[in-house]
């Protein structure tokens, strides 16, 4: 099940500095997914998305808005 997978890599994100910045500086949702992915987890972007403003473990989720560039 894609949640059990997606708070397990929230677990392992509580304890890893280096993982955090990394997420941290990822552009969107499916960034982090694809980070996951890449550590063997199976989640998506929009999953991730839905855990917005909630805490898992010491792991608050939280939605960056950026403001787009525009030319």
């Amino acid at each position: 099940m894609a949640l059990d997978q997606l708070k397990a890599f929230l677990a392992v994100v509580q304890d890893d500095p280096a993982l955090r910045q990394a997420i941290s500086a990822a552009a969107t949702a499916d960034d982090v997914a694809q980070i996951g992915a890449g550590l063997g987890y199976s989640f998506s972007g929009d999953e991730l998305l839905r855990l917005s403003g909630k805490r898992v473990g010491r792991v608050t989720v939280r939605k960056n808005d950026l403001p787009g560039e525009y030319n």
